[in-house]
């Protein structure tokens, strides 16, 4: 299990918009609210899992709009590695 914070004003995008677009880039990993699986797994929290939890709320628990939460699975992990690239290039 991984995870990490986009920033705010990649390419002029809040770290929330620049979230949803790293997940709507990728070609391998799934996209997933639970993380556990022989696959990769990726989910934005913002607006998956706590999407109706209060901003204030989920940043006092650490749930910030930039959080990514990523599963690593059996793929090759060049593979994974390559669509992580290219999916933050596209942002």
């Amino acid at each position: 299990m991984i995870s990490f914070e986009l920033k705010d004003g990649i390419k002029g995008k809040s770290s929330y918009e620049a979230g949803e677009q790293l997940l709507n880039n990728l070609e391998i990993y799934s996209i997933g609210v639970s993380l556990g699986d022989i696959d990769s797994l990726i989910e934005h929290p913002a607006s998956m899992t706590h999407a109706s939890v209060a901003r204030e709320e989920r940043l006092q628990t650490g749930i910030t709009d930039g959080l990514i939460r990523l599963s690593v699975g059996l793929e090759n992990a060049e593979d994974l590695i390559t669509d992580l690239k290219q999916a933050f290039d596209k942002i």
